[in-house]
Order: C-alpha cells, then sequence, then structure tokens
C-alpha cells in the first residue's frame, strides 16, 4: 500500500471511529539498521534507513473544546486511551500502547507547546516485535502530528530527542538515539550515518535501481533477549574501565589485544565485537556511496558473525536465513545479510539485487519453513523518506 493510500485508509478510520473527517495527517516510517549493531550506547556509528512501512496519525480538535487528547490505535481496539490535559500528565500502567504518544505529548507540553485537545486515529504497517522500530515510528509520528496542529516545528535534532525521552519516561524502555533519528531525518533513496557520540548525520546515497534491502522477520522473539541486552551493556563498561577509556568508541584492536590477559574472556568477545563493528561501520557507507556491493556485503556477512560468536545475540532461526541467503551467494543475488536489531529473534537484513527479489524471497521463505517450522514475513524496501506532514498538503 502506497503511503497516500494508507493515509486515505486511516483517514476512513478516523471518521468512522469520531464521525467526522479528520484535519491533520502526519507519517514516520519504521527503519532497519544496514550495520553497526550494539555500537550506538558504546559511542559508535550506525548506518539505518527509513523502510517504507509507516506510522499514520489522523487528528482533528476535539468537539467542543474539550481539553484532552483521545487516542485510537486500529491495532487495539476498545475505549480510546484518554490523556486529561487539565492535570499534570502520569503515564499510563506498564504496557500500555498509549504510553508511547502520551510521553511525547508530554515532551511538548513541557516545551510549551500545547496542541490543545484533540481526537486521533493512529494506524501502522510497521511489524511491532519484529526490531524495525515500530516505537519510534509511533512517537515521531505523534510529534510530526503536533507540530502540524500547533504549526511550531522543532529542530529535527530536538524532536527526535524528545521522542527518545518519551521512551525512557513513559514506556520506561532505555533506548538509545538512532531509532528516532532516522524516523525524523530519514531521506529517500538515501541511508544515514550517524556518529552516536557527535550526533552528527551524513547521508549515503543509495539511489542505484538495482539493488534494494531485503528484511525477514523470522517471527520469533526469545524472551531472554530484555536481561541479556542490559549484560552486554555492563560487560562494555567493563572493558571499557580496564582499557582506561571512556567508551569502547575510544579502543583499538591492538590495545584490546594488549589488555587480553587482565580480562574476562566474555567480556574480552564483546569488546572485540563492538571495536570491530564501530571501525565496519563507516567503511561499508563508503562502499555503499561507491556501489561497491559486494564489498560492503561482505561487511555485513562479517557482522553477523562477530553478532553470533563474539557478542552472542543470534538465535538459530537468525543464523538460517543468513545461512540461506549465503547459499544463494552473489550468483542469485545476495550480496550480504545480517541479523538486524538487538538479536534474539526478529528480522535480518539482505543486501540483494532488485531483479532476483522474487526469486530469493521464495527460496528464503520455503528454506526457512522447511528448516524451522516457521513461517517467515519476507518484504523488500527501497530507502524511504522520513516524517512528513500529509495533511494539509505541505
Amino acid at each position: 500500500m502506497t503511503l497516500q493510500k494508507l493515509a486515505d485508509s486511516t483517514a476512513a478510520q478516523f471518521n468512522q471511529a469520531y464521525g467526522r473527517p479528520p484535519q491533520w495527517i502526519a507519517a514516520a516510517p519504521g527503519r532497519v539498521n544496514v550495520i553497526g549493531e550494539h555500537t550506538d550506547y558504546n559511542d559508535g556509528f550506525v548506518l539505518p534507513m527509513a523502510i517504507e512501512r509507516y506510522t499514520v496519525v489522523a487528528a482533528a480538535p476535539s468537539e467542543g473544546g474539550a481539553p484532552r487528547a483521545r487516542l485510537r490505535s486500529t491495532g487495539n481496539k476498545g475505549e480510546p486511551a484518554v490523556v486529561d490535559l487539565t492535570k499534570p500528565l502520569q503515564p499510563f500502567p506498564k504496557g500500555a500502547w498509549a504510553n508511547y504518544p502520551a510521553g511525547v505529548l508530554a515532551g511538548f507540553l513541557a516545551r510549551g507547546i500545547s496542541p490543545g485537545g484533540f481526537d486521533a486515529m493512529i494506524h501502522s504497517t510497521v511489524p511491532t516485535g519484529g526490531g524495525l522500530s515500530s516505537s519510534a515510528a509511533l512517537e515521531v509520528a505523534t510529534a510530526t502530528v503536533i507540530e502540524a496542529i500547533t504549526g511550531r516545528t522543532l529542530d529535527p535534532v530536538e524532536k527526535a530527542l524528545l521522542c527518545q525521552q518519551a521512551e525512557h519516561q513513559y514506556p520506561g524502555v532505555p533506548c538509545g538515539i538512532m531509532d528516532q533519528f532516522i524516523s525524523v531525518m530519514g531521506r529517500k533513496d538515501h541511508l544515514l550515518l550517524l556518529d552516536c557520540r557527535s550526533r552528527r548525520t551524513e547521508l549515503v546515497a543509495m539511489n542505484d535501481p538495482s539493488v534494494a534491502l531485503l528484511i525477514t522477520n523470522t517471527n520469533v522473539k526469545h524472551e531472554l533477549g530484555s536481561g541479556e541486552y542490559a549484560k552486554r551493556r555492563a560487560q562494555c563498561e567493563t572493558a571499557a574501565k580496564i582499557l582506561g577509556v571512556a567508551s569502547l568508541r575510544d579502543a583499538t584492536p591492538a590495545a584490546l589485544q594488549q589488555a587480553k590477559a587482565g580480562m574476562d574472556d566474555v567480556v574480552f568477545r564483546r569488546a572485540r565485537h563492538v571495536i570491530a563493528e564501530i571501525e565496519r561501520t563507516p567503511r561499508a557507507a563508503r562502499l555503499i556511496g561507491a556501489s561497491d556491493w559486494s564489498g560492503a556485503g561482505q561487511l555485513m556477512y562479517a557482522s553477523h558473525v562477530s553478532l553470533r560468536d563474539d557478542y552472542q545475540v543470534s538465535c538459530a532461526e537468525l543464523d538460517a536465513v543468513v545461512e540461506i541467503a549465503q547459499a544463494i551467494g552473489e550468483r542469485g543475488g545476495v550480496y550480504g545479510c545480517r541479523m538486524t536489531g538487538g538479536g534474539f529473534g526478529g528480522c535480518t537484513v539482505a543486501l540483494v539485487k532488485t531483479d532476483a527479489v522474487a526469486a530469493i524471497s521464495k527460496k528464503i521463505g520455503s528454506d526457512y519453513k522447511r528448516k524451522t517450522g516457521i513461517q517467515a514475513t519476507i518484504f523488500v524496501s527501497r530507502p524511504a523518506a522520513g516524517a512528513a506532514v500529509l495533511k494539509p498538503k505541505p
């Protein structure tokens, strides 16, 4: 479904729920990280792109000027979540989906920017729980519709950071900055190289229509993920302390090797992944910018091996997809493939030839089902644009 059709569908659902058409519609994309995994909290580099899957928010002023925000989602039937704007905002109970938009609303109010009472309908095609950042898409789409309502446009960096803080404070998820940055700043036919220390961004052109990114959702999520994430962060901090650096961004492979004798083997391997991945990411950006698809693909495979063996955040299902992709090889149209996201399930991303997408998808789908008994969800995307107001037309 095109973004315009998605907006029209959301507007129709708004009309059905509230009995009038929306005045404003905004959208923000999900994302896939092409390379640079578990580097963000180590002050490293990441290379995400916005995908052609979106969260759309349609809104209109509340009837009679009621000072409250009513939030409905097509994915959550039942009564709307109501935010009373006459009182200091408080999070909904833990796990409530409305914490994401409510946290964004709180961020605007804290800056003295009030949209007044409004009704909203939220619809998303970003898969949830697959590591494609459905939460950031929801936050950024909410922020963008509030900008439209108030006529106040935030600086893109401030907007991304507001959304990140919303996720920290309301749902209570200590996310990095990558997801919100790419959802705000994505540009069609470009990846975004983000320096997580300086927050500097650089657009990397990927405008060759002969290549695309193929995303395979394994449709598994292993529960051990959340506790293991915290462990990895602590292990990275331990390694940095032993190496005498502020973060692993400042460490070198040579320094790590020298310190190996005084370091726990697991901590050593965690640091080895991060240091190598921080070096791989800008290199991959340069290769993609130069249309060296084979070179970029090899770095993607190297990233997966490092995540699997040194960082130990892959799983049998992710490994199965990468193995199938590697067996197809360049002759069959696959340049490279790796797990993407936090790990322990979720998605892989593959750099592929556009004209081979159908055959590759069929092969990955059938072989994965045979190996695991699970039906994967597979879709292709070109680099998409970031958040936008769709109504009124800019």
